[in-house]
């Protein structure tokens, strides 16, 4: 099954993620001009019928978004688990119709009934603390990059980001081999959503995509460390700062946790021994 098999009828939903609008700078307040917004919708990925979660998001490479997520948030353990997507428009927004193997569903039905009969603490939306750093296999060491080749990345970052040229809004992730180039990347208002559309890449993708790392435009918080991880990416980057949670996180599943990547600089949380400068 190849990616173009799972989107149906969809065509009506392409999208750049950007929106041309009228507005005024503060040297001229008398005269017009337009300018480019990216687009940043509610999207609500359904399975099965059933609605599962309601997203902002800029409303491209929602297919992909749909099975990384599918795949980050422990839903499915592998794209082939998925039969169908549907991308339509839904009522002031995007409904994403996922088509879930039986089993799935069912496990998931299951999941959802759990959550429903607990107290929710309200944090984050989840229903109980414990389910923040849910458990995540370890990861293996199978993977090392020389961090002097991550500055070719950084380069091209921007690259990844046609609707964030235009805007100056959108967050990237985007895939780095061991060589230092990019084997691409995508974009999102959300970098949580950005990293899912990664993922959900990543898995139709063969070696050129398993061997290196993950490199994102943002800071690197738990849930952006406990994707990675439910997808097996040992090494992520992040342009800006990791929290105490992210590390923690980082340091228990094994991943290999850099921060503060910038052109010359890194600084390595977790794991550093997948790392080399030689």
């Amino acid at each position: 099954m190849n990616e173009n098999t799972l989107k149906r009828d969809n065509n009506v939903m392409d999208t750049t993620g950007v929106r041309q609008i009228t507005l005024w700078r503060r040297q001229d307040l008398q005269h017009p001009q337009p300018d480019n917004l990216a687009e940043e919708v509610p999207v609500a990925l359904v399975y099965n019928g059933i609605s599962h979660v309601v997203m902002m998001a800029t409303p491209k490479d929602l297919s992909l978004f749909a099975v990384g997520f599918s795949l980050s948030e422990g839903i499915i353990e592998s794209r082939s688990e998925i039969y169908g997507i549907d991308v339509v428009p839904g009522c002031g927004g995007i409904e994403v119709q996922i088509e879930l193997s039986s089993r799935r569903f069912m496990a998931l039905k299951q999941r959802r009934r759990a959550l429903a009969g607990r107290t929710g603490c309200g944090v984050c939306g989840v229903e109980q603390l414990n389910d923040i750093g849910r458990p995540v296999a370890p990861l293996p060491f199978t993977q090392t990059f020389n961090l002097n080749r991550l500055d070719s990345a950084l380069e091209h970052l921007n690259d990844v980001q046609p609707a964030g040229r235009l805007t100056g809004c959108t967050h990237a992730a985007a895939w780095v081999t061991p060589s230092g180039g990019l084997a691409g990347g995508l974009e999102d208002v959300g970098r949580h959503v950005a990293l899912d559309k990664l993922l959900g890449k990543r898995a139709y993708e063969g070696d050129e995509w398993h061997q290196g790392a993950a490199l994102v435009s943002s800071r690197a918080s738990y849930e952006m460390v406990q994707k990675a991880a439910m997808c097996g990416v040992e090494i992520l980057f992040a342009v800006s700062a990791a929290t105490t949670l992210a590390v923690e996180v980082a340091e228990r599943c094994n991943l290999t946790l850099v921060g503060f990547c910038k052109p010359g600089r890194a600084t390595i949380y977790t794991h550093p021994q997948r790392l080399t400068t030689v």
